[in-house]
């Protein structure tokens, strides 16, 4: 049965169309500067984008989810073989030139294959999830998952792209535990990360090998489970130098600005410098729109893409900010009532990975501009320029918009 348009989840497509609304007036705004650039007109062409998305909204709105559930292996072949093919031919740009993240015909970059294979891996994680009759309850239950997200994850982390790799592995726990995962065996697989990230200092490395080793007496999981967790981070605590040593350049810098920017304000400390200038100016009703001084005179790096959430802070003050903040959340709780309310497994555990992915990219792009958390380049949903996230999220919008049809159809009453 082919959904008629008009049954779409109101919430959710007004929520949707008040952040398109309000991210397209923010770029136009971007490129408002004294010194006019390619960034000026750069909102007419994501007015293309969104019409594009709009496509994939309604395509994806009339798909059933049992089509697309079939369709789900061939998606994440796919994307899986160009993320490889991006390994050989992709290109970079802009402060990640070093990349291999885009694919380039003739010098036109037409996207990035990551953004598109984030939604791939929820499909699939989410039909490996929904054809399990419990949740994964030990570590070795876990293989099949990790293997899932693992393979994207280490060919994106190759390109180098770790803001993308870091949303995969969002992705992969924010399923696992809508699938009932325990939080406790979460942590045990998370384990390793901590353990490499706590390994640049020998006491809060040493501190945390005593608390997992408590935690691992008191949950008493098997064996060679807790044998495997050991032995995973005590490699991790070996490897964290060389590994450190192994990333390139602008991704040490990057690192090293988020934990000192002042340390070199005009080299690896500039952008993050500028974004907090620019936020803590706006004040409560900012500069006005169109009327940032340190986007107008090219102080903010990035305006129109990482740092476009700095343009909000600085021409609308907290207000706007505050605006933004509210709608993204009122997003996220609809796509977690879509996802509550789902008729099978399959479609739950897609709407809350969207919810987890969309999650992941807020929290840590506007973290970013405040230096609450490192760089890492990956942009904010319906504001940051650009055509493959914009199109990633309007596939996922539609995906949910069915999911939330169906549930509708088998009896729930809107909210």
């Amino acid at each position: 049965m082919r959904p008629p348009l008009r049954e779409l989840d109101r919430p959710l497509g007004l929520v949707v169309l008040a952040l398109a609304a309000y991210g397209l007036a923010t770029l136009y705004s971007a490129g408002q500067t004294d010194v006019p650039t390619f960034v000026t007109t750069i909102w007419q062409k994501q007015l293309i984008w969104l019409g594009v998305g709009a496509v994939a909204v309604v395509l994806m709105f009339r798909t059933s989810p049992r089509l697309l559930e079939w369709a789900t292996p061939y998606a994440y072949g796919i994307s899986v073989v160009v993320l490889v093919f991006t390994l050989f031919v992709g290109t970079g740009g802009g402060t990640a030139a070093s990349e291999r993240s885009w694919i380039a015909i003739g010098g036109w970059r037409l996207g990035q294959p990551a953004e598109l294979a984030k939604l791939a891996v929820i499909l699939m994680l989410g039909r490996w999830l929904a054809e399990r009759r419990e949740a994964p309850a030990t570590l070795r239950d876990l293989v099949p998952p990790c293997v899932i997200v693992g393979l994207p994850t280490l060919l994106v982390a190759k390109q180098p792209d770790l803001g993308s790799a870091m949303v995969f592995i969002a992705i992969l726990f924010t399923m696992l535990f809508w699938a009932g995962t325990k939080p406790s065996l979460l942590l045990l697989l998370g384990s390793p990360v901590i353990g490499l990230i706590l390994a640049f200092s020998t006491v809060t490395w040493g501190a945390w090998i005593v608390v997992l080793v408590a935690l691992l007496v008191w949950w008493r999981p098997y064996v060679w489970e807790g044998l495997a967790v050991m032995l995973a981070n005590l490699v991790m605590g070996v490897i964290a130098v060389p590994l450190w040593q192994r990333l390139a350049p602008y991704q040490q810098n990057r690192l090293l600005a988020f934990l000192n920017p002042q340390e070199d304000p005009r080299a690896t400390g500039w952008h993050v410098i500028q974004s907090k200038i620019a936020i803590g100016s706006g004040g409560f009703l900012g500069q006005g729109f169109t009327h940032g001084p340190q986007k107008r005179l090219a102080f903010l790096p990035a305006q129109f893409t990482d740092f476009i959430f700095s343009v909000v802070g600085e021409e609308l003050g907290f207000v706007g900010v505050l605006v933004a903040l509210a709608l993204f959340g009122a997003l996220l709780l609809i796509l977690l009532r879509i996802a509550r309310r789902a008729t099978d497994p399959y479609s739950s555990l897609c709407v809350f990975g969207v919810t987890g992915m969309l999650f992941t990219h807020i929290i840590e792009n506007i973290g970013m501009t405040v230096n609450l958390l490192p760089i890492t380049g990956i942009p904010l949903p319906f504001f940051s320029y650009g055509g493959s996230f914009l199109l990633a999220c309007s596939l996922a919008v539609g995906i949910s918009l069915r999911v939330a049809w169906e549930a509708r159809q088998s009896g729930y009453a809107e909210l």
